[in-house]
């Protein structure tokens, strides 16, 4: 009886050892440690020295009595980082803003912001003109929507293009 399997025919002995090296090449992981890290950049593009006190660290270390991770000046960095990316706004529409699924006027409906209310702003486009406002802001209250820029007033700085 023949068998239906095809049958292999040569050495296969420099094509293993090929794809042996190979599998190891992909395999294997360069030393992080020789990576250095990138000075801390701050919201404004510029790169942020330290004047006084000792160098931050990347590393959060444990307090020895508590065993809870402690603060450290990086993490303290980072948080502020993370505190000048974000971007609000107020609605400042007296019938309330309404939240649109495009950029557009004549997108659907998915919700409203009341007057007054403080909303987050994830990023701004260019879309419909609404009173001589081209501009859009993409809002991250409970599900994305967008809301036409000319009905919110910006809280501190102008939010970032997406």
């Amino acid at each position: 009886m023949r068998s239906s399997a095809p049958r292999l025919r040569g050495s296969f002995g420099p094509y293993a050892a090929a794809l042996a090296v190979a599998a190891a090449a992909l395999t294997a992981t360069p030393a992080l440690a020789a990576v250095p890290t990138p000075p801390p950049v701050s919201w404004n593009g510029h790169v942020d020295t330290p004047t006084e006190g000792p160098a931050p660290t990347d590393v959060t270390e444990t307090t020895e009595t508590t065993g809870a991770p402690e603060v450290t000046e990086a993490t303290e960095n980072e948080a502020e980082a993370a505190a000048a990316r974000e971007y609000k706004g107020r609605v400042i529409a007296r019938s309330g803003l309404l939240l649109r699924d495009r950029p557009t006027r004549s997108s659907r409906v998915i919700g409203t912001a009341a007057y007054g209310q403080i909303v987050h702003i994830f990023c701004k486009t260019r879309g419909d003109n609404v009173n001589g406002n081209d501009r859009w802001y993409l809002l991250t209250d409970g599900n994305w929507a967008w809301g036409s820029a000319a009905y919110i007033e910006n809280i501190g700085q102008a939010p970032r293009w997406c």
